[in-house]
């Protein structure tokens, strides 16, 4: 099993939700959140400038069984792009176990 945590633009988040479901991954939880980027300058929008250093974005946290992780990656990867600077991260991370609360399942097998 791995754990894929993956920063995207909020304005994406809804793209990539149906990519995933797409692919059949059906669970994952998300949280709103601000991080630092590389991108010093600012923008200009109506004669206001905008730092853009402090970015808002959305973590999205999602565990699946390794046959799952190529396209997982493919599915955020391609529904998350814009081919511009602050389109995210994506991170793998091995899990060595999982367990489903209500029926004590463990491993894959609490996944699904």
């Amino acid at each position: 099993m791995k754990k894929i945590e993956a920063i995207i633009r909020k304005s994406k988040f809804t793209e990539v939700k149906e990519a995933l479901q797409n692919v059949e991954v059906n669970f994952f939880s998300y949280w709103d959140v601000t991080g630092v980027g590389n991108e010093k300058e600012g923008h200009v929008y109506r004669g206001i400038n905008y730092s853009t250093s402090e970015i808002q974005r959305r973590y999205l946290s999602i565990v699946v069984n390794e046959e799952f992780v190529q396209k997982t990656i493919d599915a955020i990867i391609n529904s998350a792009a814009t081919d511009k600077v602050g389109d995210g991260k994506i991170f793998v991370l091995p899990v060595e176990e999982a367990y489903r609360i209500r029926t004590g399942e463990k491993g894959g097998q609490s996944l699904n």
